[in-house]
């Protein structure tokens, strides 16, 4: 406990390091479940950090959550005033780009750069051999004379290749990294804890690369923050160790908002590939002058000819008219063979064999890649081209090999190009289940700790990810009892048919209404949808008494200024998704939220893809668990819910009301099978939750802000 920088943590603070620490002895991962402001963050660095200098190891912590990323860097400094660790924040290059160049082509001016550098080196080493060589002819010593002509030969010939690389492009940034002194870079950077922002503004005002600055300084470190992906893309995690100089064994990942993992390690292993790149590829072959370029001509004209045939095939009647700007999807699989897109491409294709000709697409693409970057080099092109041979081989191959396997399913979708009514189409191997690729990381670091206020059921959250055997810790709120009050409103359940009954819309709003009026502060109201929360906005309007204090958050929209006069508002109205930003990891203290209503279940839009995921996870796990159902709906829309009730009460003297309005959270639920979710809720959690009925709800909120002398002056009458 000596990185600890408070003086008293939080008993069940002290139980989870003591825990955590002996499962980290033990190389064992860990899932922990702790309440909001209860310290999450600060029980997993403790044992991390005290392990990992005590083992050698590094620690790596990450989130999705850009305010939590914040937190991060507020808790790595309070631990470096108390104990003395070198620790780094690091984004990705596209953040800390001085130059504004894309991965490829900062790869390549970087290595352009370098060579730069290391043949200067190699003339001002050559250009002392050849003055030291004068010297020695001066002497009279033998054979001087003819050294110093095969040097100054050498010479000429690095002056014509320094000559051709000045001519093409390279980073003058980069190159000041390289030929310039960065040591007073490196006491900064571990004199604090350094955002990439200060790393940017630091670099950009000397004319260095931060970024490149950043990852040499990574190298053995104590701790490191960074976002999911450079752990969850099994390409980034493999450099991300090397830039640590660590063995993924030498390595303690720190998951926070580990509910999130799954949907983040699905977009990952998902891989798409347009009808425009397959148009480009082709375009690209005319100009190949290679006897590959046939097969990739091939292989890839029968599978964008199937592409097309395929959606313009599945769009249905009055379908087409639908279609926008975002991607729509369209089905395309089979229960009992392949997908349609697969049975027209091997329809159309009339080659010498697919994976003979996939392969030589693929050697092809490679050898123009290649070419691609010596242009880039040499300066003949200003831009890295991308090889879309390359990319759509690729993935026609992955499409081919895994499209039938568990887990994986295949997709077609469609969109207008550019709001024109041009339409064209992308194939996609949609990734079911996540475990594909988070299983591999798990098992190959030192151990990880995932932590969460919303992670249970723990057997569940091991089966989708990929866990063996972890150490398990729930704590609840330590905060007073007393100070929260969850309730659950008996009106009707809002399945799609009741959401459209003006008479359920009218009881609704005379919830959100009373709701409101007895809340001392403001009110925090998610909605399954922002379509749901823009129609309760319009029913709200009409009532004067909080028609002037309303706030609708609209899909699309930057919502931390919104988040702010909400805040600094007395007694506003706040109405949002919670499938939106402000549904998790944000925080609203005190008066900022005294009142959390959450409207109805919000159960994830029916859609290809969910269909698809409880499907897989069926077959994996067996139609006897309900696994699809379950895993896929039931878990994360509960989470979803816990998530939301959690946006208030983050501080043990703060207090406040949880309301849910469904019939689907009361006793009652019972009676309806798996729709009713009262019992998905963790024991101690569904414990307090208390049943009103709609009229009597203003009394409850009166009795429990009343009894916290909450209210300025007389409160409301009921």
């Amino acid at each position: 406990m000596r990185f600890f920088p408070y003086d008293r943590p939080y008993p069940n603070q002290r139980a989870a390091m003591a825990g955590i620490a002996e499962a980290l002895d033990e190389e064992r991962d860990v899932l922990i479940e702790g309440a909001p402001g209860t310290g999450k963050t600060l029980s997993a660095l403790v044992p991390a950090l005290e392990c990992a200098q005590r083992e050698d190891k590094t620690v790596v912590i990450t989130t999705n959550v850009h305010q939590q990323m914040r937190q991060f860097v507020e808790d790595a400094r309070a631990i470096a005033d108390e104990e003395a660790i070198r620790a780094v924040v690091f984004k990705g290059k596209s953040s800390m780009c001085h130059i504004g160049v894309d991965y490829q082509e900062c790869q390549t001016l970087r290595d352009t750069t370098r060579s730069l550098v290391e043949k200067q080196e190699d003339r001002e080493e050559l250009s002392e051999q050849a003055n030291a060589l004068v010297e020695r002819m001066r002497e009279g010593e033998d054979g001087a004379a003819e050294a110093r002509t095969a040097v100054t030969d050498e010479l000429d010939q690095l002056e014509e290749e320094l000559e051709e690389l000045r001519e093409g492009n390279i980073c003058e940034y980069y190159h000041n990294n390289l030929t310039e002194n960065t040591e007073e870079f490196f006491q900064w950077l571990f004199d604090d804890v350094r955002t990439p922002e200060d790393i940017y503004d630091y670099a950009d005002r000397r004319q260095l690369c931060g970024y490149e600055l950043l990852k040499e300084g990574m190298e053995e470190v104590d701790l490191v923050v960074c976002n999911y992906h450079h752990l969850l893309d099994p390409n980034i995690r493999e450099q991300f160790f090397r830039w640590l100089n660590r063995d993924p064994e030498d390595v303690i990942t720190v998951f926070d908002e580990a509910h999130n993992i799954e949907s983040a390690a699905r977009d990952h292993a998902s891989r798409s590939l347009t009808e425009n790149t397959l148009e480009q590829a082709l375009n690209e072959l005319e100009d190949a002058d290679d006897s590959r370029a046939e097969a990739a001509r091939n292989v890839l004209s029968a599978f964008l000819g199937a592409l097309r045939e395929t959606y313009d095939d599945a769009l249905g009647f009055g379908e087409r008219e639908q279609v926008g700007d975002d991607w729509h999807d369209l089905s395309i699989a089979n229960r009992d063979r392949r997908d349609e897109l697969t049975l027209g491409f091997l329809d159309r294709y009339e080659g010498r064999g697919i994976d003979a000709e996939v392969d030589l697409a693929l050697q092809l693409g490679k050898r123009l890649d290649r070419e691609y970057e010596e242009a880039y080099k040499d300066g003949e092109t200003t831009t890295r081209k991308e090889c879309q041979t390359l990319q759509a081989a690729a993935f026609v191959e992955a499409w081919m090999a895994d499209g039938a396997k568990l887990g994986q399913h295949p997709m077609c979708s469609v969109r207008r190009e550019g709001g024109t009514e041009e339409m064209y189409g992308r194939a996609e191997l949609y990734t079911c289940i996540p475990r594909e690729v988070t299983e591999t990381l798990f098992e190959e670091v030192h151990a990880s700790i995932l932590m969460s206020a919303t992670l249970r059921p723990f057997d569940v959250a091991a089966d989708v990810l990929g866990l063996s055997d972890p150490k398990t810790m729930a704590y609840g709120l330590e905060y007073p009892e007393e100070n929260r009050r969850t309730l659950t409103v008996e009106t009707p359940a809002l399945f799609k048919s009741e959401r459209e009954e003006p008479r359920t819309q009218e009881k609704l709003t005379d919830v959100l209404a009373d709701a409101s009026r007895f809340t001392p502060g403001n009110t925090l109201v998610f909605f399954p949808s922002y379509a749901e929360a823009e129609r309760y906005h319009e029913r709200l309007t009409d009532r004067a008494d909080v028609t002037d204090r309303l706030l609708l958050d609209e899909a699309g929209t930057p919502t931390e200024e919104l988040r702010q006069r909400f805040v600094d508002c007395d007694g506003a109205v706040l109405l949002t998704s919670l499938w939106g930003t402000l549904a998790e990891g944000v925080s609203f203290d005190g008066d900022d939220a005294r009142t959390v209503v959450v409207v109805g279940v919000p159960y994830p839009h029916l859609s290809e893809r969910m269909e698809a995921i409880q499907d897989a996870y069926d077959r994996a796990y067996g139609d006897r668990r309900a696994a699809g159902w379950r895993y896929a709906v039931e878990i994360p829309t509960i989470r979803k819910t816990r998530q939301a009730l959690g946006r208030v009460i983050r501080s043990p003297d703060d207090f406040g009301v949880r309301v849910l309005a469904d019939k689907r959270y009361t006793r009652a639920s019972s009676e309806m099978g798996k729709y009713g979710v009262r019992s998905t809720f963790p024991p101690e959690e569904r414990a307090e939750l208390v049943d009103v009925s709609r009229r009597k709800l203003k009394f409850a909120m009166l009795n429990f802000y009343a009894d916290h002398d909450a209210y300025d002056g007389a409160p409301p009458s009921p």
